[in-house]
């Protein structure tokens, strides 16, 4: 048998949801088995949902994925199902089982527990030390995890030192804006080197402030692709693939015989050929790949929609300001969920200006929105009024502007509380950055749709939004008007930051590549704006780290990815 059928199963899954997560993946082998497949590839933790982080501590939940494993391997019968879960032993693994027609026939135990960026997986797990291969009648096939692929002398090597034809890797590979075109290079790359044939089962889906992006592919053993899955979806991916050539280039390849074998468990499968399947499959399953733009506001969707629905929440509400980041904000919310279920919420005061409220009012209305108006005017004359004893002779200054923030603030969480709406907050990671935004005010909500999108990136995802076929649906002026936060007579964000097209540039280098003061001057920016910038950016921590998770789409983000102390003495001189 040097033909095969595969199936790579891009599920969504929910971290700790066992059941529900077993049963897609149940749904999906029956499907391979429909249509013939006689492999099919879940992705990494497919059973436990990833990363599943200090769940891992908790015996009973270790115990209940191995269990979920031995119940899973009675309904594989006619195919193989190679799927992820936690795996308890002399230690806990991540591992992925290896299932073939009825039985557990083996297991590999990832080799390479990333700890850098958003990974802690080092923190919970034991690493892998053997690297079986699975023997299919007459295919040699390597099983690897995710990180253990991204290495050139990795396990998949070994594996096809080995004889392995097939390399099949299952993975949790997080999203960042580029990461998709860099991860398929280094496949394609995997593939042409080890002269194999590369399948990677990717997961899709959001968890807390990480979104997965699916893209599952197959690479033939000259790098090129033989299919590839959705991006931000789920998917159902599968390819024929015929592995006499691997044998025929091997031959011609010297390098193969000057690789030395090791020792490698080699577990037989027995052939169980599936008797249903069709003499070609009708097409290439290969979707193309997004522009930079729409993976990006895929993202944002995609994270949004499984943040809100799988922590139980149906509707959402936001403060429509008439500026540009509530709109994106609205816009993404009614993408994710329905227009139905977005609830925009204008709270004008002395200082906004008219046309906020008709353009806020005008979002709404193309979204098909349901559109409040709430006036804070007498809230926060109130609050001032309550003040004026202990303020006396102060004169007015930020503190009166946040006022007004926390007023909204509160009657965005008053309407959460009452009708069980989420609440979207709108601040963009510019404002982040330097702490341009408001405690329990403007920061109040439960989830921070932008708070990684640099606000140059917010206006160039605010015009591509509306080049969509329904037409223009932020009004014009939203994204021409000078951005506002609307606190103080005439006020404009440059009154308090340089201009966005100086700030982003400085923040990427200081916050995403962490570039010292110097080398950032160096680039042409004045040394005394960057010397303030960096000020900024340091001394607002703690606000960072009381603000809301929100979608990661950088290649760093606050929270996870990015982890300074707040009591820290050292500044870049």
């Amino acid at each position: 048998m040097t033909a095969l059928r595969i199936a790579l199963a891009q599920i969504n899954t929910t971290v700790g949801d066992l059941d529900t997560n077993a049963q897609k993946i149940r749904v999906q082998i029956d499907h391979a088995r429909d249509v013939g497949a006689d492999l099919v590839l879940f992705p990494e933790m497919g059973i436990t949902g990833y990363p599943p982080e200090d769940l891992l501590l908790k015996p009973s939940f270790v115990e209940a994925s191995h269990a979920t494993v031995r119940q899973l391997a009675s309904v594989t019968t006619g195919l193989t199902a190679i799927l992820g879960f936690v795996e308890v032993a002399d230690d806990v693994y991540n591992a992925a089982a290896v299932l073939h027609d009825g039985a557990l026939a083996g297991v590999y135990r990832k080799h390479f527990l990333p700890t850098y960026g958003v990974f802690d997986e080092d923190r919970y797990f034991r690493s892998g030390t053997k690297n079986p291969v699975f023997v299919l009648d007459d295919i040699v096939i390597g099983v690897s995890i995710c990180e253990d692929i991204w290495y050139p002398d990795g396990p998949p090597q070994e594996q096809a030192t080995e004889g392995a034809q097939l390399l099949l890797n299952i993975s949790a590979s997080p999203y960042h804006a580029g990461k998709c075109g860099a991860r398929e290079r280094m496949l394609a790359t995997r593939a042409a080197d080890n002269v194999a044939v590369v399948a990677m089962c990717n997961l899709v889906g959001g968890q807390d402030e990480l979104v997965f992006d699916g893209g599952s592919v197959v690479f033939d053993e000259r790098g090129e692709l033989l299919a590839r899955g959705a991006q931000f979806d789920e998917d159902f991916v599968l390819a024929d693939i015929d592995l006499t050539s691997v044998f025929r280039q091997r031959l011609h390849d010297p390098r193969w015989r000057k690789q030395p074998t090791g020792d490698s468990d080699r577990i037989k499968l027995t052939n169980v050929r599936s008797t249903s399947r069709q003499s070609a499959l009708p097409g290439r399953h290969t979707f193309e790949p997004m522009s930079r733009l729409s993976e990006i506001y895929h993202a944002l969707v995609l994270g949004t929609r499984d943040y809100v629905r799988k922590n139980g929440f149906h509707q959402v509400t936001i403060g429509l300001s008439g500026g540009i980041d509530s709109a994106l904000v609205a816009c993404i919310a009614a993408d994710a969920l329905g227009p139905e279920n977005v609830v925009g919420v204008a709270m004008p005061s002395q200082y906004s200006a008219d046309y906020s409220q008709t353009d806020a009012e005008l979002l709404a209305q193309n979204l098909g929105c349901r559109f409040l108006v709430i006036p804070i005017e007498q809230v926060f004359q109130a609050y001032l009024d309550v003040l004026a004893r202990p303020f006396g002779d102060a004169a007015p200054d930020i503190t009166e502007e946040n006022l007004q923030a926390r007023t909204r603030g509160n009657l965005l969480m008053a309407l959460s509380n009452k009708f069980g709406w989420m609440v979207l907050t709108t601040g963009n990671k510019s404002e982040m950055s330097v702490g341009y935004a408001t405690l329990y005010g403007d920061m109040a909500g439960g989830f921070a749709v932008i708070k990684d999108v640099p606000k140059t990136l917010v206006y160039e995802l605010a015009r591509w939004r509306n080049t969509w076929d329904d037409g223009p649906t932020i009004p014009e002026r939203i994204l021409t008007r000078p951005p506002s936060a609307e606190l103080r007579p005439d006020q404009k964000d440059t009154d308090s930051l340089p201009p966005y097209e100086v700030l982003d540039p400085i923040l990427r280098a200081y916050v995403e590549e962490d570039q010292s003061l110097l080398d950032i001057a160096a680039q042409g920016f004045d040394e005394a704006v960057v010397r303030r910038v960096i000020s900024m950016v340091d001394r607002n921590e703690y606000k960072r780290r009381q603000a809301p998770p929100g979608v990661k789409i950088t290649s760093r983000a606050f929270g996870r990815d990015r982890r300074l102390p707040i009591t820290n003495k050292f500044r870049d001189k």
